[in-house]
């Protein structure tokens, strides 16, 4: 089942995290509609504005890899409950696919899916 094999990827990539001010260690996977799944791990700075979410580092090694249209992506975090992503994620995955579905995890192994749409009613968009 490609949820449980997004689910799986999510936790390796967490491993990869970079949070040695938070401790908070994020893990994504993302499935783009070619079937590749591109990973991505939180990386942290001194300056926090500078950080960068897994989210967005998955949708960016994907889009740079000349991928630009995602099934799902499975997000799984290094605390206690589900691990929902934050806005700008949102906005970073509508860009790009707004019907996609969110798969969001915790510390039982239990996950949830949601559409992103869903999760972010109002998209900004320029109309393009």
């Amino acid at each position: 089942m490609i949820i449980d094999e997004l689910i799986v990827k999510a936790k390796e990539a967490r491993d990869n995290a970079y949070a040695p001010y938070s401790g908070f260690k994020v893990g994504a996977a993302l499935l783009g509609k070619s079937g590749t799944i591109y990973t991505g791990a939180n990386v942290e700075n001194a300056s926090y504005g500078l950080t960068v979410c897994a989210e967005r580092i998955a949708v960016f090694k994907a889009v740079t890899s000349g991928e630009k249209k995602f099934e799902s992506i499975a997000i799984s975090g290094s605390g206690q409950g589900y691990i929902y992503p934050c806005g700008a994620c949102l906005q970073v995955l509508a860009e790009f696919s707004p019907e996609m579905n969110v798969i969001i995890t915790d510390e039982k192994n239990s996950y949830k899916e949601y559409n992103l749409s869903a999760m972010l009613p109002q998209i900004f968009s320029l109309g393009k």
